[in-house]
């Protein structure tokens, strides 16, 4: 074989398999529901062993779940508005490291018992800006279901949820009203302060 053909080839070879792993990745890439249903299954699984594996148990099974499926830098700065541009880079951060805490913990906390419930797909809808809603509920025996309508944005390739409406009750609104609220009264250190003894009390219920 020649050097032009030797370089046509290996040209050819280079293209076919950059062609595959895009190919690869599009398909590796989850849908909004995907991820909402992934992340429910994770929810479900951790019911199941809720309490044979402990709050501790809980927590470090449902961090991966939870930080690989909810935008938490994008939610920390959603819950404390126009207060974010104030806070320095390090200060940023230490917020979104406490708020993506306080979200495992609450999941672990919350999350603990199994009793037959199960989640179930409703419907989606796309939003004006771009964004996507999707309708579950959670059926559970003998009590009336409960609604959860999940946010979520594109972060990147993937989806990733923004915010959680559990029977018409926005979490992102609940978490502003307060937390904003700290922030400008009491400033940053008493935010921090309130969060993390949240996260402690979850630890102890």
């Amino acid at each position: 074989m020649g050097l032009k053909h030797i370089k046509l080839a290996t040209v050819l070879i280079a293209f076919l398999f950059s062609t595959a792993t895009a190919s690869a990745e599009n398909q590796s890439t989850a849908t909004a529901k995907q991820v909402v249903e992934s992340f429910q299954n994770e929810l479900i699984d951790v019911m199941k062993t809720g309490k044979s594996a402990g709050y501790s148990g809980r927590y470090s099974k449902l961090h991966d779940a939870v930080t690989q499926s909810h935008d938490l830098p994008k939610i920390a700065r959603i819950v404390v508005g126009k207060e974010w541009e104030k806070l320095s880079e390090s200060q940023q951060k230490q917020l979104v490291d406490v708020f993506t805490k306080l979200s495992v913990a609450s999941y672990a906390h919350n999350f603990k018992d199994y009793d037959g419930e199960s989640f179930d797909f409703d419907s989606e809808e796309e939003t004006t800006r771009g964004g996507v809603v999707i309708h579950t509920h959670l059926s559970i025996p003998d009590e009336k279901d409960v609604k959860f309508d999940y946010m979520l944005k594109e972060q990147g390739n993937s989806w990733r949820i923004i915010n959680i409406i559990a029977n018409g009750v926005s979490d992102l609104a609940l978490k502003r009203s307060e937390y904003t609220a700290v922030l400008q009264r009491e400033g940053f250190d008493a935010l921090i302060t309130k969060i993390t003894e949240k996260i402690d009390n979850y630890s102890k219920l």
